[in-house]
């Protein structure tokens, strides 16, 4: 008898009965939980199996133990049930709490009977574990003066770039989720491979003397532009050295270009449905790596652009992606960066340069930033943040990296 791992029958109806929802959703939760230690451990698919028959319900298990918040499947109800609520993008109790039986229903193609159940059943769960986790919540209260505090001891990541770095209040912002978005060309990968190379910058330097990592979805990340930017970023630090401090004792330079690449974890990500098995992996890969202080997303938009027909289930899946992100930024104290591509919207009458995803997807980052070409200049622009006033500045895409603009760097024209 085939059982999930609520110890609840499922039955031949359930996968071959027409319940299409939960037979995808099956084959989903396989592919992520199979899949993606293969991608980043390098095991063997017959090292898999072989966990498999050792450990009993290790798929429905491995979302508690990895913490993937997918609640829908502690619920008391049917396999369907529970299939269908997945397959329609609700995969965590919260995403149910504002839905009413008539709403549920009518996605679902349940009766509102069926629905009402499903809403009760979820209801009384969510009441339980607000109950249990009242106490820690209660524990973890903080005063606006201590996290004043906290934020005011918090350290940047620069860009390199001193008037870009001055808008951004001193650069990337560490607990904080930041996008950045622009045209083709504008230099978004460049700046994206420039954080991950500063933020290894030693804390004698200004630096955090962490780790990177970089999640490439479109193939764009180039290693021996890194490579160059590595050689650069040790340069500028001994030039630090030199005329800076030179009153001072000099602080020992010990990193190679090599190992500036080493610290880089870099993943690269072929389909939406492994970009989202990555981002509940990270939690477990940081608690192990505890080092990295940034995440660069390049781009979070690649996939879901093209992948996704039902808008409904793209907009809730993305915003379980950024809250997943938003949460790891605050638990690690770490940047989050989302590189974005831009798009074309259409607005009272006109045609106006927008980026991807649309105005909810805007929501979800702490801080939005638009790079655009002004005649031929590069520059960037806060577009939102509750703590950084709308600025712009002038930057330059070099052969050291991203550096103060520059009259020599300027966009070429092809004829």
């Amino acid at each position: 008898m085939l059982c999930d791992e609520d110890g609840l029958k499922i039955t031949g109806d359930d996968v071959a009965g027409g319940e299409k929802g939960f037979t995808l959703s099956l084959l989903r939760n396989i592919f992520v939980h199979l899949q993606l230690p293969l991608l980043i451990d390098k095991t063997t698919i017959a090292d898999e199996i072989s966990k498999i028959g050792t450990k009993t319900s290790l798929i429905g298990r491995r979302c508690n133990a990895r913490k993937l918040e997918m609640e829908i499947w502690r619920l008391p109800i049917s396999a369907s049930q529970r299939g269908k609520l997945i397959s329609a993008g609700y995969t965590s109790l919260s995403s149910l709490s504002s839905l009413s039986p008539s709403d549920l229903a009518r996605e679902l193609k349940v009766s509102e009977t069926e629905a009402m159940d499903i809403l009760k059943a979820a209801s009384h769960s969510r009441g339980a574990e607000t109950s249990n986790a009242s106490c820690s919540i209660l524990e973890g209260a903080q005063s606006a003066w201590d996290m004043l505090h906290d934020e005011e001891s918090l350290m940047h990541i620069t860009t390199s770039s001193a008037d870009l770095d001055n808008i951004l209040g001193g650069g990337i912002h560490c607990k904080e989720v930041t996008e950045i978005g622009g045209v083709p060309g504008i230099g978004k990968t460049q700046l994206g491979m420039q954080i991950a190379v500063n933020v290894q910058i030693p804390h004698d330097f200004g630096g955090l003397g962490a780790k990177a990592i970089y999640i490439d979805t479109e193939g764009s990340f180039m290693v021996e532009r890194a490579f160059q930017i590595a050689e650069a970023c040790i340069e500028d630090m001994s030039e630090y050295n030199r005329f800076l401090r030179k009153d001072f004792q000099e602080c020992k330079i010990n990193m190679k270009p090599e190992d500036i690449l080493e610290n880089i974890f870099y993943f690269r990500i072929c389909s939406y449905t492994e970009q989202i098995a990555l981002i509940n992996y990270l939690d477990k890969f940081i608690s192990e790596h505890k080092d990295v202080k940034v995440v660069v997303v390049d781009s979070v938009t690649f996939h879901f652009r093209q992948d996704f027909d039902d808008m409904a289930l793209r907009t809730r899946v993305l915003s379980g992606m950024a809250l997943k992100l938003m949460n790891l930024a605050k638990k690690f104290s770490l940047a989050v960066v989302l590189l974005n591509q831009a798009t074309i919207k259409h607005t009272e009458g006109s045609f106006q340069l927008a980026l991807a995803l649309g105005d909810s997807w805007s929501h979800t980052c702490t801080n939005r930033i638009v790079l655009y070409w002004n005649g031929n200049e590069r520059y960037a622009y806060i577009d939102k943040s509750p703590s950084l006033r709308s600025a712009s500045a002038a930057y330059s895409v070099t052969a050291r990296g991203i550096r103060n603009s520059s009259s020599s760097c300027k966009r070429i024209k092809m004829m």
